[in-house]
């Protein structure tokens, strides 16, 4: 029987890189590995579906399983992971501590809901008082113009939070750096910023503490993106869903034996001074498997995740983690 042949949308992580040269084929499978940048697969796939399997963000999932004709089955696959304090960007006159954020005008990157806001958001609300109803939500480009993403696969309520659409004059950094909103939440840091300006900063300046603090309190490492087959390719080839998480996982462990040769070696693969301390201190930390796939062993970050996203008015129910996955990978 000859290989199914399928496109795999999927960035450039090291986690995956063996799937993308090629040294690690899924069984039963003839794959080309498209390299591309998360927001452009995302937009590709939801509004196309123009892909068989693709990297997808886990909001835009679980806001498709909302839909009447489900377009995608994802596998307990999270190419990114991401701490989300250091996403959050204030104006220091108006925000001194989180608690100040309440009741101002907010910034979120592009749309309300992509992943980055949704934990920022969720981990606001949840540990420093800031109810996610009690800011108002302005949408968009960070540094440029964005029109409205209209091939989101979910529309949040407008009873429950007021979101207003950047127009073609407008830009997130110029509003932050003006005063305009009091926070910004994104995953792309503001020019403002970078060019050190002294009215942007970081919610939490030293957020690795913050983080690891989060961290050692919560025992989550966010998940922000998941892998996802389309309904019809998956339907058609049942086995495909187990072949893919066999793939994905062997490409990650490849993966974690660089990070295991050793510490001489490892400063010279990394263009990252103190690159061993850093992987010994994590792992102090979080343990040999920081990138762990499945839902059991995920499950208290699953659990939060869809629970932020229906309290955000960006699902109609809270959904367990064993519906969002193919049957066949729950083992």
């Amino acid at each position: 029987m000859a290989n199914l042949k399928i496109n795999l949308a999927c960035w450039n992580y090291d986690r995956t890189r063996g799937l993308m040269d090629g040294s690690i084929r899924p069984e039963g499978v003839d794959m080309t590995y498209l390299n591309m940048f998360p927001a452009d697969t995302f937009q590709r796939m939801c509004r196309d579906k123009e892909f068989e399997v693709s990297e997808l963000g886990l909001t835009f999932y679980i806001g498709s399983l909302d839909l009447p004709d489900r377009p995608f089955v994802a596998l307990p696959i999270f190419p990114l992971r991401f701490f989300r304090h250091s996403a959050i960007y204030v104006n220091t006159d108006l925000v001194k501590a989180p608690g100040d954020i309440k009741g101002k005008e907010v910034g979120e990157l592009f749309i309300y809901g992509h992943d980055a806001g949704l934990w920022a958001k969720g981990i606001l609300a949840e540990h420093y008082g800031v109810p996610i109803d009690s800011v108002r939500y302005h949408v968009g480009g960070v540094d440029h113009f964005v029109p409205k993403w209209e091939w989101v696969p979910f529309r949040p309520p407008t009873d429950k939070v007021s979101i207003r659409q950047l127009g073609p004059n407008e830009s997130l950094d110029a509003m932050l750096e003006s005063g305009q909103i009091a926070a910004l939440y994104s995953a792309l840091t503001p020019s403002s910023f970078l060019k050190g300006s002294k009215k942007v900063a970081r919610l939490f300046p030293n957020y690795e503490a913050e983080e690891r603090a989060y961290y050692k309190k919560t025992g989550i490492f966010p998940i922000m993106h998941t892998v996802a087959m389309r309904r019809d390719v998956y339907e058609e080839n049942r086995w495909l869903a187990q072949s893919m998480v066999k793939a994905f996982t062997d490409a990650r462990n490849e993966a974690y034996k660089l990070y295991k040769i050793g510490d001489g070696l490892m400063h010279g693969m990394f263009m990252m001074p103190w690159f061993t301390a850093h992987r010994e201190e994590n792992r102090q930390l979080i343990g040999d498997d920081i990138y762990p796939y499945g839902v059991e062993a995920n499950r208290k970050v699953l659990e939060t995740f869809c629970r932020y996203h229906h309290e955000q008015g960006l699902s109609k129910k809270l959904y367990k983690p064993e519906e969002l996955f193919a049957p066949e990978t729950l083992g």
